[in-house]
């Protein structure tokens, strides 16, 4: 069996229509979606709108991203909060939160914050930043031991995550797996492809293997400039050229 992972999508749908053709060449039967479909991207509604015809497809796992929860749960209280350690992301927040409708906005406050899977007798669990918290960073400099701490009480032979858009993989003394895959729209590797984690089952083992792929990211970065909120440049340059995270 083969299954593609993909997280932090973030409203890049010329990115999600380029990772998707790879899945299909890779054959991959099972997709798990590991959140952020929306926030600070060039199509937000157009994104979800395609997740939620998946709803209901047994070959598409999803749960929710923290940016997700933040877009349904909007309020002023929680954009000044942002606002005071991102600026330019709290105006994104605060546009996307119009820009979605109140469907859109349930599909998102409805996802589940994790979700174990069990495929070929391999148990996973999938998590958006890790089985703590679902804003906590997986990072490649990450202390294994600190990793470990994360994954107390948890029994999967397989943990993966997102949220840090950055790919990096650990395997912990209890010979648990945990792979963060990576970001599909907002990609902060030194070449800013899209990323996602291909994972090949096979008699209870698994074979990983993170892809790269290329997309158009002037026409992506060109669409997200046009939003109208404040920053919205910044963003779109960052999907050419990453260099933070937040700002």
């Amino acid at each position: 069996m083969k299954i593609a992972v993909i997280s932090d999508i973030h409203g890049n749908l010329t990115a999600l229509d380029a990772v998707l053709e790879d899945i299909e060449t890779q054959e991959c039967e099972k997709v798990f979606v590991l959140g952020d479909y929306a926030m600070a991207g060039p199509r937000p509604s157009e994104t979800v709108n395609w997740f939620m015809k998946k709803l209901g497809d047994k070959n598409f796992t999803m749960i929710q991203g923290n940016t997700d929860l933040m877009i349904a749960d909007f309020s002023d209280e929680l954009y000044e909060n942002l606002k005071t350690k991102a600026p330019i992301m709290a105006e994104a927040l605060k546009d996307d939160a119009k820009t979605l409708n109140i469907i859109q906005k349930d599909f998102l406050k409805n996802l589940p914050i994790q979700q174990q899977v069990e495929e070929d007798g391999v148990k996973f669990l999938l998590v958006h930043g890790s089985p703590r918290k679902n804003n906590e960073d997986i990072l490649p400099e990450t202390p294994l031991a600190e990793v470990e701490k994360m994954l107390e009480n948890v029994e999967a032979n397989v943990v993966l995550c997102g949220h840090t858009h950055l790919p990096c993989g650990f395997q912990t003394s209890k010979k648990q797996t945990v792979v963060n895959v990576g970001s599909i729209g907002r990609p902060f590797t030194t070449e800013p492809k899209s990323c996602y984690l291909k994972i090949t089952v096979e008699n209870g083992q698994c074979l990983f293997e993170h892809r790269f792929v290329n997309y158009d990211k002037e026409t992506a970065s060109n669409v997200l400039r046009q939003r109208t909120f404040k920053g919205a440049d910044k963003l779109a340059d960052m999907l050419l050229n990453p260099t933070v995270r937040h700002f």
